[in-house]
Order: structure tokens, then sequence, then C-alpha cells
């Protein structure tokens, strides 16, 4: 078995939201095959230029999916994410924009659609975070960036996505295992991915009757730009699970891929839980 990789402490080397990770997060396994579960779809994802975001990309692509990705200003990172799908034969859209405007989020769902003439798996999953560890330090800028940031655009992508899906079309929503057990230092962020929890099980009961199944991913602690973007120190990132170490976005993408493929048919309202071995309900 490979050693997982340590992550040492970082800081910010770039202007932007662009940082030198070290090491690099593992986007996708060498060994990981596909097999065509997406062949012919067309996938919808916001957050796609970095992160668990493009990690699902490169996934759905590796299983045939052509891929449109939403994000808000990072186009070297978008443009990156773009030439890994295109390396797996697949095309990419990219979109750049403010998720937290609705009047965008229709125009990236109709951007998508008008380009591939189809859509067929949405993934709901961008999202900031400020950590903060007093509630008085938590100002009423922040609460609202946080909500219009993580779950409002939920709530825009899927409404503006319905018209498009058909019977046996998926809807994927990133939560995060802070829904479960909240955070001491992220309190609005965790209250926003326990709303994303809400939301999905409601909207998989609005549209169990149309075929359309909604889902979500829970993840726990996983090496992504955001967290070296968060935080000041994180050479302890990850410690604190029963595994002792953070996740790759490699040891994500594929749960993204069984809920969007028919494998997962007999399932909605559920949330897969990948978080180096921490238990929780629901």
């Amino acid at each position: 078995m490979k050693k997982p990789k340590t992550f040492p402490e970082q800081k910010q080397n770039l202007p932007g939201n662009e940082y030198q990770m070290n090491p690099e997060p593992e986007i996708i396994r060498e060994n990981y095959a596909g097999s065509g579960k997406l062949l012919g779809k067309v996938a919808f994802i916001t957050g796609g230029d970095s992160g668990i975001g493009r990690s699902v990309a490169v996934h759905f692509a590796r299983e045939g999916a052509d891929i449109a990705i939403v994000y808000l200003k990072e186009d070297k990172d978008a443009l990156i994410t773009q030439e890994l799908i295109e390396k797996e034969g697949r095309q990419c859209l990219i979109i750049s924009g403010d998720l937290k405007e609705e009047k965008f989020c229709k125009s990236a769902v109709k951007k998508c659609h008008t380009h591939f003439k189809k859509l067929n798996i949405v993934v709901n999953n961008a999202a900031v975070q400020f950590p903060q560890t007093d509630l008085e330090d938590i100002t009423s800028a922040q609460l609202h960036k946080t909500f219009e940031t993580n779950i409002y655009p939920y709530f825009y992508i899927a409404k503006a996505a319905l018209p498009f899906l058909q019977e046996g079309d998926a809807i994927i929503n990133t939560s995060s295992v802070t829904a479960y057990r909240g955070s001491e230092h992220l309190a609005d962020y965790s209250s926003t991915k326990g709303a994303i929890v809400s939301f999905t099980r409601s909207l998989s009961t609005m549209l169990a009757k149309k075929k359309i199944r909604v889902n979500g991913v829970a993840p726990g602690p996983i090496w992504t730009p955001l967290i070296v973007a968060s935080f000041d120190k994180v050479s302890d990132f990850g410690k604190d699970n029963p595994m002792k170490r953070a996740g790759q976005p490699s040891e994500v993408g594929p749960a993204y891929v069984f809920l969007a493929c028919e494998d997962s048919s007999y399932m909605t309202g559920q949330f897969i839980h990948i978080n180096g071995g921490e238990l929780v309900g629901g």
C-alpha cells in the first residue's frame, strides 16, 4: 500500500486564489480505469476549477462525460482542469462568474445546455469558509457571504437545471462532515453545510416522482486549495480522525461517479461520508 502523503505547514505564495501546495493534491489515481459509466452524459459542476470539483470533473470525463465547470475568477486553475478533461478525450466548457447572483446561475446553466444540447448531471460544489474561533468575530458581511455562496446557488442552479433534466438524471450536492458534528471554528460554514443536507433531502422527495435522483457527499478533511487558503497552519490538518491523515481529492471523486451513474439507481436523499473513519449519523 502506498504510504499516505504528509501535509506540512503551507503559506500563500501567489496573489489571488493560486497557491503552491506541497504535496500537490492527487486529482485521480493513475490506476483508475474508466468503464463508460457516464458515456454520452453532460455534467455541470460548480467549483470545478480545483480541489474536489476538479477531481469530480476528471473522474466524470474518464467515465465518458462532457463537462461544464463554473468558477469565480481562477482562470489559470480552470484552464488546467479543462486541459485534464480534454486529455481524457472529452469536451470541457469553462464558465466564469459569481454564483451568488441568481441571474448568472441561470445563464450558466443555459450556456451549458446550449453548448452541449443536453444536461444530465448537476454537481453543486462551490463553497467558501472563513475560520473564526469566536462568534463575535463573525461579521454580518461574512455571514451573508458564506450563506450566499454556499447554499443559495444550490437552489438557483437546481431550479435553472430542472427544465433540462430527465428521468434517470441526477443532482449531487457537496456537504461536509461539519454538518453532522459541527465545528468550533467554522460555525457559519457548518451551518450552510447543514442546510445543504436538509435541502438535498427535501429536493429528493420533491423530485422522486420525476425519477430524478438527488444525493450528496459529505467529505471530511480533504487536501485542497480551500484549506490552504483558509488556515494559517495546516501541518496537523486531518490528523484527528481514525486514519490520522487528510484525504486526497482522488479518494472523493469516485463517490460522485457512483451517485451520477445508474449504479446508485435505488438511492435518493442520501449522503456518502468520506471522512477518514469519523462516525456520524445520517
